[in-house]
């Protein structure tokens, strides 16, 4: 089976994924650049190609208008980029975090390569933590990502993390016709860090009114209907309001519960959804907590665990390559759009 994790260090617990090595607390940026795979460069040489003269001889041509990035360390090939593509060194990642450790009290906690040196990122806890009612706690993030095979902007999120599952939730806050808590930064310009946390806004506000919103959820009561008209909307993509909603949907997952008659089930993603609807109803991590326990932050949670634990993938670190920066975490960011309306 092919993996996409080259390398991973953490400090701390065994992350939700259970990959890498483990650091010892407060480690400086060069030792979690050796221990993360990170202490490498992205070299770069000009595209040729091979063709055949008048008499047949073999000729090596120059392709001007693309570069091919490759490791320093392996030589290995990454990407084939166009000459404006502005590549991110991976120490560039780790030297982010530098001030915010030594002088704001952030600390590091995993830092990685996937896909051969395609696709690296850190995150560092921030030391932002808020209890909702019943103990349910999460903890404060920022999370940096960047990709030079064309997959993914250099990303700065804000991203919470629920102790009681290890559930992953990217904090988006909603502002007019944009969002607070990312900076992506794409490869066409040059990535500066200090731009960057300027522009985060490294600072309490996005953390409170994030969790200012997982409060309004955590208060929200939902029927076993709305909750179904929830999965529905979240997997298939569905509009229909709450209202709108009948007793079918309830009996479908009635149906999928039962082995005679799940066969015949033809709904899209029945499976998925009867297995969230179970997480909702008290087979989830923390499902039991009253914060959870039958509430719009119990829907959401559901959604975030199944991405992260149950989710069907190729490997462990497809599943955390998904649920970070792919298809799971477009899903989880569905979820919190659709639980966010039950609170307008």
């Amino acid at each position: 089976m092919a993996h996409q994790l080259e390398q991973m260090a953490y400090v701390g617990e065994t992350p939700w994924h259970g990959l890498g090595d483990q650091l010892s607390p407060h480690q400086p940026i060069e030792v979690w650049a050796q221990q993360a795979g990170m202490d490498w460069r992205i070299e770069s040489s000009n595209v040729s190609y091979m063709a055949q003269n008048e008499r047949g001889q073999s000729i090596i041509l120059p392709y001007e208008e693309q570069r091919v990035l490759y490791r320093s360390d392996t030589h290995a090939p990454l990407s084939v980029v166009s000459q404006r593509f502005q590549e991110v060194q991976p120490k560039e990642i780790l030297e982010f975090y530098r001030d915010l450790t030594e002088q704001s009290g952030f600390e590091l906690e995993t830092a990685g390569v996937l896909k051969g040196g395609k696709k690296f990122w850190a995150l560092a806890r921030t030391g932002q933590s808020t209890a909702l009612k019943g103990k349910d706690v999460s903890n404060g993030y920022i999370l940096l990502a960047t990709a030079c095979d064309g997959t993914l902007a250099t990303t700065a999120q804000f991203t919470s993390i629920r102790v009681v599952c290890n559930n992953t939730l990217a904090i988006a806050l909603r502002n007019g016709s944009t969002s607070a808590g990312v900076v992506k930064v794409p490869h066409s310009t040059r990535f500066d860090a200090e731009k960057v946390k300027q522009q985060l806004g490294i600072s309490v506000r996005a953390w409170d009114e994030h969790m200012y919103e997982m409060k309004q959820l955590s208060q929200r009561k939902v029927t076993q209907q709305e909750a179904a008209a929830y999965f529905d909307a979240v997997f298939n993509n569905t509009s229909l309001s709450i209202a709108e909603q009948d007793d079918s949907i309830i009996q479908f997952y009635r149906n999928v519960a039962n082995e005679a008659n799940a066969t015949n089930k033809t709904e899209p993603n029945g499976r998925a959804m009867s297995k969230v609807m179970d997480m909702f109803n008290g087979q989830g991590r923390g499902a039991e907590l009253s914060s959870a326990q039958g509430t719009a932050y119990g829907l959401l949670c559901s959604i975030t665990e199944f991405v992260d634990h149950e989710r069907r993938a190729m490997s462990t670190d497809h599943r955390l390559d998904s649920a970070w920066f792919g298809t799971g975490a477009a899903m989880k960011q569905r979820g919190l759009e659709q639980a966010l309306r039950m609170v307008v």
